[in-house]
């Protein structure tokens, strides 16, 4: 799922007005927290931003774990920084456009401290290495999404004068032995990766290119790492995958498999009080077996992303989706049967190559139809090296891709509106995660189908607790309530 609209708590923050991405540091040692109060760091410290997916901000907290390792403190300062990293993404221009400006920000600092390192890391990496090791100069280091282990001995070559780059993508490595530093965290929600890569070559993506092919991690080192993070006072985990529904893992040495049904399962009986979500679902694999495992357990949330893409069979044949809109629909209304107060939400390309008029209305029908909480909604943007950019001529204007957009985002806000106009005067378990961006007064936290509920504070609660809060107000992408 891309992150297009980041929820901002500790010290994370936004970096541009489009919502791209997030920058992520953690408080993490004594050194740093001097250096708050006007004394200076000591020891070498990494800065590090973030942008697009879920996956690439988890990625970021293995980085941050393998620089740990290697003797880094992570920093919020970037002019003090020895390394400073972007874990970048490939999925859209405009994110690789704000790529390019970030590292011409970190390049100024870099000629104001001589000796700090710049490096790319993630999806952008392999197909513009060249690019910015040879051609700009405006990195160090260049470093895959399957390649982080080679992290500290590519910094001690940089730091030796050499240029490292190592953008291999693995058939195997799934990082399940590292322990994710939680960079930026609330200390109540964490992101738990459980398999990388994707096999789903939908012609616009560029994710199977970037990332390699899908594999799953060991279920016991998941349900392992969900245990721990309970045990230190997390308490909701998102499983991620690019498609988590086609998750399966063979014991070696048993033989037993294991798939997404079981491991949701697994994770859930980690503790009733740990609550899960999971993100991405694939409509061609998400199964009733998945939907009756979350039906069971009451810590399973009643939310599941779901992307469309498009609303109309023909286009998602060109988008190479491998289903069509009756399929699509069949999965929602299974949804709804199994789940009766499921949320769904979606992903939406509008402006696909030959998209006509008539199949731009399905897409909205679909909206409406589906009954879309919320949707990540963008004009179709041509990757290099896709199926798409090969095979289709990217032939729609932009100014009708941005009108049709517009459509979408003016139904898809109407649509959400009158879903949490319903909401008013229901109650719901909320999980507490911290204080109301507006107002240090107000709590702010989720009920079970991912919407986010305002409420005034009451003594003696604090994040990470469960309370009910009763609806009494609503907005298109807030309900605003009152503990009882």
């Amino acid at each position: 799922m891309y992150n297009d609209n980041p929820t901002l708590t500790g010290l994370t923050k936004t970096i541009d007005e489009g919502k791209q991405g997030e920058v992520f540091f953690k408080e993490k040692t004594k050194p740093h927290q001097q250096a708050q109060s006007g004394q200076p760091e000591v020891g070498k410290h990494f800065y590090i931003e973030s942008y697009g997916c879920q996956m690439n901000f988890s990625d970021s907290e293995i980085v941050g774990s393998i620089l740990a390792g290697a003797g880094f403190s992570a920093t919020r300062n970037m002019e003090t920084a020895d390394l400073i990293l972007i874990n970048t993404c490939s999925i859209r221009e405009k994110a690789e456009a704000n790529v390019r400006q970030r590292l011409r920000v970190f390049d100024k600092i870099k000629k104001q401290r001589p000796g700090t390192l710049i490096g790319v890391l993630g999806c952008m990496a392999e197909r513009l290495k060249s690019k910015f090791l040879e051609e700009e100069r405006l990195v160090d280091l260049v470093v895959g999404p399957d390649a982080y282990r080679d992290l500290p001995k590519l910094v001690a070559g940089a730091e030796e004068g050499d240029k490292g780059v190592n953008v291999f993508l693995s058939r195997e490595e799934t990082y399940a032995d590292i322990s994710p530093l939680r960079l930026g965290s609330n200390g109540v929600s964490a992101f738990i990766s459980i398999m990388r890569g994707c096999d789903n070559m939908c012609s616009f993506c560029v994710v199977p290119y970037t990332r390699g092919r899908e594999r799953s991690r060991d279920c016991f080192s998941i349900v392992a790492e969900a245990a721990d993070l309970y045990n230190s006072g997390f308490r909701e985990v998102t499983l991620l995958g690019q498609n988590v529904d086609s998750y399966k893992w063979e014991n070696p040495e048993t033989g037993e498999k294991t798939n997404f049904a079981k491991l949701l399962e697994m994770v859930a009986n980690v503790h009733p009080d740990l609550r899960i979500r999971f993100s991405t679902s694939h409509p061609k694999d998400i199964t009733d077996e998945v939907l009756h495992t979350m039906a069971a357990h009451e810590n399973i949330c009643n939310y599941i992303h779901l992307p469309i893409q498009s609303g109309n069979s023909r286009v998602l044949k060109l988008m190479n989706r491998t289903y069509d809109r009756e399929w699509y629909m069949e999965r929602v209304r299974s949804i709804y049967r199994i789940i009766p107060d499921c949320a769904i939400s979606s992903d939406i390309i509008t402006g696909f190559c030959t998209e006509t008029e008539e199949e731009h209305q399905d897409t909205l029908s679909m909206i409406e139809w589906a009954n879309y909480s919320m949707s990540y909604m963008f004009v179709y943007s041509e990757r290099p090296g896709t199926l798409a950019q090969r095979k289709y001529e990217d032939d729609i204007p932009l100014e009708i891709k941005k009108r049709r957009l517009t459509e979408i985002v003016r139904l898809q806000n109407q649509v959400s509106f009158k879903q949490n106009q319903k909401d008013i005067g229901k109650t719901f378990k909320v999980l507490i995660e911290g204080d109301s961006k507006k107002s240090d007064q107000d709590f702010k936290g989720r009920n079970s189908q991912n919407k986010m509920i305002v409420f005034p504070k009451i003594k003696g609660y604090k994040p990470g607790d469960y309370v009910q809060v009763k609806v009494y107000g609503a907005t298109s992408a807030t309900l605003k309530g009152e503990m009882v």
